[in-house]
């Protein structure tokens, strides 16, 4: 599965699922562009590590995924700095719980302008480049919360079934073409945003342990009651861009402990 000389975009992806994404893409050659809103040293450092590690080109370019002009200036710089691109995962995201009639609209607006509308922007900027080329993949980290709905969370709900929709509408728009479009949807993963959530379900569960709080309350849905891995997200991200998945879009791959099966 070498992707060597391919480049790759990945937002959000100094940490958690993004960062086990380039990770695996940067292992298997890809020349590897990481992307946060911060900007700080830190965010440097680790596209200088990947690099190193790997023997690849990796640069960080910021953008503020909840900025329409953003979104597209990231891959306009890539494209510019690497000449193309051959791999776009969307895969920044926030979250935030609250019932529907006291959501913030301002957490609505922004969880719906970072986790739907930059897939939108990045994907519109990067598909004229791709069909030229005549090859290309774009991977959208959805969510099981893209195929399922739970209470408290409209927003990202709403977001996440926006995404598959965006992602089915892409891949028939560029079937033919040698551009793919598809979704995996995780269950939970333990990454520093469901984190959050838990510490944040303790507080309405006193008397629970961490241990009966992640089994009882937040892996109700997911029946293997353990949590899938960052990398076993980047594993379906990278089968997805490989050869095998070229008859492949339009998709969703769901990694989630049966949470969708029933």
């Amino acid at each position: 599965m070498s992707f060597s000389g391919k480049v790759a975009v990945v937002t959000g992806s100094t940490s958690g699922i993004g960062h086990a994404i380039a990770e695996a893409l940067a292992g298997e050659g890809a020349r590897v562009v990481i992307n946060s809103f911060s900007d700080t040293e830190a965010d440097r450092a680790i596209a200088d590590r990947l690099a190193k590690a790997h023997g690849v080109e990796a640069r960080y370019i910021p953008a503020d995924m909840s900025k329409p002009e953003q979104c597209r200036a990231l891959v306009e710089r890539t494209a510019a700095e690497f000449g193309s691109i051959d791999i776009l995962v969307n895969n920044a995201g926030i979250q935030h719980v609250s019932p529907i009639e006291d959501f913030p609209t301002d957490k609505w607006d922004a969880i719906i302008a970072i986790n739907l509308s930059s897939n939108f922007h990045t994907t519109a900027a990067v598909i004229p480049g791709m069909k030229a080329k005549g090859w290309g993949r774009i991977v959208n980290i959805a969510s099981a919360h893209g195929l399922r709905a739970s209470p408290n969370k409209s927003a990202y709900v709403a977001a996440k079934h926006g995404v598959v929709g965006l992602t089915k509408t892409a891949a028939l728009e560029l079937a033919g073409s040698g551009v793919t479009a598809n979704a995996v949807c995780p269950g939970f993963v333990l990454t520093p945003l469901v984190e959050t959530q838990i510490q944040d379900r303790m507080k309405e569960h006193e008397g629970m342990d961490r241990e009966e709080l992640v089994r009882d309350v937040i892996l109700e849905k997911q029946p293997s009651k353990q949590f899938a891995t960052v990398e076993q997200i980047a594993g379906s991200v990278m089968f997805l861009c490989s050869a095998a998945a070229d008859q492949i879009t339009g998709t969703t791959i769901s990694v989630d402990g049966g949470w969708t099966a029933a």
